[in-house]
């Protein structure tokens, strides 16, 4: 038996399921005990908005007849009388139960029904003296026997563990989970629907993969038996949908899920959704611009606002996103640091090894600078901001600046002090992207396992000729943090991934 199956504990758990199971084996004497034969005609959020301010004698005079399905969730029986409240995935209702009206049998069993149930009803809309919307029935029916009780309270914080093994009982229960997930869904089909409207394709590119590519990402390994091949679940879409760019389709996107072998985090999940967009003819720069238009729109059209309340902090996607240098941002955030300390590789080294990084031995001052940006500026950046000129040593796939030696065309967006966005100029120059390959290579070749490896087909696609090109990816889970006021990217995941539960 599962320690942590419901809130409800050992034997008090045991006792109940036997009670509801020997109630389920009555039903099953009488006939069908999961009946599938029940049309519902109304939802109860719709009734609400609809009937919900009108008076008692216009509600009575329009004589709204319903039928209406729902888990029972409140229960109140008071002898020839009795209430309960129904909720289905609109809203809640009351439903307001008599023997004369449902007849004596039906009420009977009504009393012995149990909360969790799933009903079905057909009545009459009316208000009570209190003002509350509900339904005068003239016939109930069981549609669901609950065999497991749900929990009388469902304490985010102490049950926090449960709530992501069990979501279906956290989406029972708790209503702010529901309009987490209702406002993922909105936030979606917006960033879908921007895309659409601003030309792009929507595409669908591989999973399973003969190569990783596309980021520096440990991946997860699996087996093709027919094939006789291991493969890897997709670190990113990046170098598949750049092929397509190559065969011309100029505007392409993809909401995709990727898997990568690392560690939890609240940030972090081994499956993940982003949304990875290319424009051809497009630079860093007109990347920037569209990536705060796609995230600003898609903020106002999932909650109504552009201004956000994220763990206490105003974020407000309608100001213009600030863009710093990483010395720049050091310079704002950690004043401390001189230009020439930043620029002085040995400081950094040392600085750095105080702080407990885990850089390269062998990193360029790029990469350092990099390092101690993460260590001191990041988690400031509190207000949308992109970080640009991001060093060529961690930035295999940008394109390199013209005019800046060193640096490639590239940017992270920040928000909340976390990255929320990666995008760049597009590295077209079949020669460079495969010395850069090689680099990666021996990188990996010298233990780090989040190098890239070595795509011979993507080279061979750009030595067709890749027009000039901007992409970005956005971490969608991330985003949907901000947009839900949620602390840990788990809230925002429906089964986030958890160790197996211990069985006793």
């Amino acid at each position: 038996m599962n320690s942590q199956t419901t809130p409800v504990a050992g034997a008090a758990e045991n006792q109940i399921i036997a009670e509801r199971r020997a109630k389920l084996a009555r039903l099953r004497e009488r006939g069908p005990a999961f009946p599938n034969d029940f049309v519902r005609t109304h939802h109860a959020g719709d009734l609400q908005a609809r009937y919900g301010a009108l008076d008692r004698d216009e509600i009575a005079a329009a004589r709204v007849e319903v039928k209406l399905a729902g888990r029972m969730m409140l229960k109140r029986v008071m002898g020839k009388a009795s209430f309960a409240t129904v909720a289905d995935s609109s809203g809640r209702i009351q439903f307001y139960v008599t023997p004369e009206d449902v007849g004596a049998e039906v009420y009977e069993a009504f009393k012995h029904w149990d909360i969790g149930d799933i009903l079905g009803a057909e009545g009459e809309l009316f208000k009570t003296q209190k003002g509350e919307l509900s339904v005068r029935l003239r016939a109930l029916r069981l549609l669901v026997k609950s065999l497991r009780p749900l929990p009388d309270k469902f304490h985010g914080l102490e049950d926090r563990e449960l709530r992501y093994r069990q979501r279906y009982v956290d989406l029972i229960m708790n209503e702010e989970t529901r309009q987490a997930f209702v406002v993922r869904s909105k936030a979606i089909a917006a960033m879908r629907a921007v895309m659409v409207e601003q030309g792009f394709l929507e595409v669908e590119t591989p999973m399973l993969q003969v190569i990783p590519g596309g980021a520096a990402a440990k991946p997860f390994v699996t087996h093709h038996n027919a094939l006789d091949i291991d493969m890897f679940l997709r670190i990113a879409p990046e170098l598949f949908l750049k092929r397509l760019v190559v065969g011309g389709f100029e505007r392409v996107f993809e909401i995709n899920r990727n898997f990568r072998n690392e560690g939890l985090s609240p940030r972090h999940n081994p499956e993940f959704t982003m949304m990875e967009f290319y424009a051809a003819y497009h630079d860093v720069r007109w990347m920037m611009d569209f990536t705060e238009l796609l995230l600003r729109e898609t903020a106002v059209r999932a909650t109504g606002s552009a201004v956000l309340a994220y763990q206490g902090e105003r974020i407000d996607f309608g100001e213009p996103f600030a863009r710093l240098t990483i010395v720049g941002a050091i310079r704002q955030h950690a004043p401390r640091y001189s230009d020439a300390q930043l620029a002085d590789r040995t400081f950094l080294h040392r600085e750095l090894r105080g702080m407990g990084s885990t850089h390269a031995e062998e990193a360029g001052l790029g990469a350092l600078q990099l390092a101690l940006f993460e260590q001191v500026a990041e988690a400031k950046l509190v207000q949308p901001t992109y970080i640009v000129d991001y060093p060529v040593e961690v930035s295999p796939l940008a394109r390199a600046s013209d005019t800046k030696p060193g640096v490639t065309e590239r940017f992270e967006l920040f928000i909340a002090g976390r990255e929320m966005a990666n995008g760049f100029s597009e590295l077209n120059d079949p020669e460079d992207q495969a010395a850069r390959f090689m680099e990666q290579v021996k990188a990996r070749a010298a233990g780090d396992e989040e190098a890239m490896y070595y795509d011979a087909d993507y080279v061979r696609a750009l030595e067709y000729g890749m027009p000039p090109a901007a992409g970005c990816g956005v971490g969608v889970d991330r985003f949907i943090m901000l947009l839900t006021d949620a602390a840990s990217i788990r809230d925002v995941i429906l089964f986030p991934h958890m160790r197996p539960e211990e069985r006793v």
